[in-house]
């Protein structure tokens, strides 16, 4: 509510004036229902606060007291409004601890939501944010999977389920924002692979941009959210709306995480349908572990599959320049290599560094 709109603090019902106004001309409720032609225990409701004066009422009302039926209608209008701001301020009361649990500071940060000190404001800013009217809206749509043509998961088991749902929520924000899209084709899509490996292999300064591009002009859209404190997400894939979405958050930094987690969702989208939420790094209800490891064997394959580590391992001793060498053979960018190398102890953490390429997309 704007700040300069007049709240008021209390409003009585119409009943407490068609009370008044009775007595004043000394007329009971039951001539009143007689002459309006209304039952008796529809203006009692009215006069007992218990029920509404509609338009059909109100007519009647200025026929037997004079009085215009707008004046009755405004004011069960007012009237309405009144309570249910009152139940709206209930709501945000009982949604305060609710809303202590989000990454409030880090959402201010990143600019996705305003500052503020007041704990009433910020739980009207999550309920913005989210796009729903109270607490128990959030909880129907996250954890109670009530609009499962949308959102088919629940985050009602996951330890950090808040700032989960923030960061997708905030991917699902910007999807949204990028309008007239292609129809997604899936053979579009695959074909595209080639071009997009080779954006991988030469990891130019704008890599980011011509992945988004690349995968646009198949109808995939390609987002990125920063990572949040207590969300350590790597990516997330699923359909909003007509098209499939790969959000990724860069989460380590560095060009060989980056393209290992895109090419797995790449396989959740070729291979696991629309039906299909991954959350990678999070445990959540409908986590499926063998489209994981599906996604993970194709990511292997698109960077540096396993028939090529083994060859590769049989040219030992392992030196920077055979892996340079190896990589484009392979084509694929040394950091992929060096990387799994790293990561397996198979190469010294002081080797290849230099290929190893930082990364920032915030800027």
């Amino acid at each position: 509510m704007p700040k300069n709109q007049y709240k008021p603090q209390s409003f009585t019902h119409p009943g407490m004036t068609l009370r008044e106004k009775l007595e004043e001309i000394q007329m009971g409720s039951k001539e009143f229902a007689v002459r309006t032609g209304k039952p008796e225990k529809t203006i009692t409701g009215i006069l007992n606060g218990n029920s509404s004066i509609t338009p059909e009422m109100a007519v009647k009302f200025e026929k037997v007291l004079k009085i215009p039926a707008h004046f009755w209608l405004n004011y069960q209008t007012k009237y309405n409004e009144y309570i249910a701001r009152v139940k709206n301020e209930e709501e945000i009361q009982n949604a305060i601890e609710w809303a202590r649990l989000f990454p409030y500071a880090a959402m201010v940060r990143l600019g996705w939501t305003k500052q503020t000190r007041i704990i009433e404001e910020k739980v009207e800013a999550l309920l913005d944010f989210f796009g729903v009217s109270n607490k128990s809206a959030w909880e129907d749509y996250y954890f109670n999977r009530e609009l499962k043509v949308n959102f088919r998961i629940s985050l009602k088991h996951s330890s950090e389920a808040f700032a989960i749902s923030t960061w997708l929520r905030k991917g699902e924000l910007d999807a949204v924002k990028l309008k007239s899209f292609p129809e997604y084709n899936s053979g579009k899509f695959r074909n595209s692979l080639d071009v997009i490996k080779k954006i991988m292999v030469e990891h130019p300064n704008d890599f980011f941009q011509r992945l988004q591009k690349t995968c646009m002009e198949s109808g995939v859209k390609v987002i990125f959210t920063p990572c949040l404190p207590k969300a350590p997400i790597h990516g997330s894939t699923r359909w909003i709306g007509s098209n499939p979405v790969i959000q990724l958050s860069a989460r380590y930094k560095t060009n060989d995480h980056f393209w290992f987690t895109f090419f797995h969702e790449v396989a959740h989208i070729l291979k696991h349908g629309k039906k299909f939420i991954s959350i990678e790094n999070v445990h959540y209800d409908e986590e499926d572990a063998e489209k994981e490891i599906e996604a993970d064997n194709f990511a292997i394959e698109m960077t540096f599959s396993q028939e090529d580590e083994k060859e590769l391992l049989e040219n030992v001793p392992i030196t920077e320049e055979k892996i340079i060498e190896f990589a484009k053979k392979i084509n694929t960018h040394p950091a992929m290599i060096i990387g799994r190398f790293h990561h397996k102890k198979l190469l010294h953490y002081s080797k290849g560094r230099k290929f190893i390429k930082a990364i920032d997309l915030t800027c």
